[in-house]
């Protein structure tokens, strides 16, 4: 399977080690287009230019069986996304903590979206695990 992994780079890379292991667990069974944003020496911005970014992107998301975003930082290009990836069809999840964020209404109020909330990174990597391990 073909995972798109969504993450903030732009918005911020609090989370960065965070991605980092959930594109771990993907990478152990499945192929993980995006995994460079789970590289903690990725910085906040790019240096390929930003055309090259967003035709790169939206080729993986056309490319790809389904989108996991975790959407604890917030961050426009993650929402760009999922919004790409709703108007293409593809399965899309959405990873949050409610404690140190509030989703969107845009997401949690669209039933297209598959939305999962943890509260630890164990429980997060245990839910990644029982869905694509």
């Amino acid at each position: 399977m073909k995972i798109y992994f969504a993450g903030s780079i732009r918005g911020g890379r609090q989370d960065a080690e965070l991605y980092r292991k959930v594109i771990a667990v993907l990478k152990e069974k499945h192929q993980v287009l995006t995994e460079h944003v789970g590289d903690l020496s990725l910085s906040t911005v790019e240096d390929k230019g930003d055309q090259a970014i967003y035709e790169q992107d939206t080729a993986w998301l056309r490319d790809c069986d389904v989108v996991v975003a975790e959407c604890t930082q917030v961050s426009l290009g993650v929402g760009y996304e999922l919004a790409y990836a709703e108007a293409h069809n593809k399965e899309a999840h959405i990873f949050y903590r409610p404690n140190d964020t509030q989703l969107s209404a845009m997401l949690s109020g669209n039933e297209y979206f598959k939305i999962h909330r943890y509260n630890s990174e164990d429980e997060l990597l245990e839910l990644v695990k029982k869905l694509w391990g």
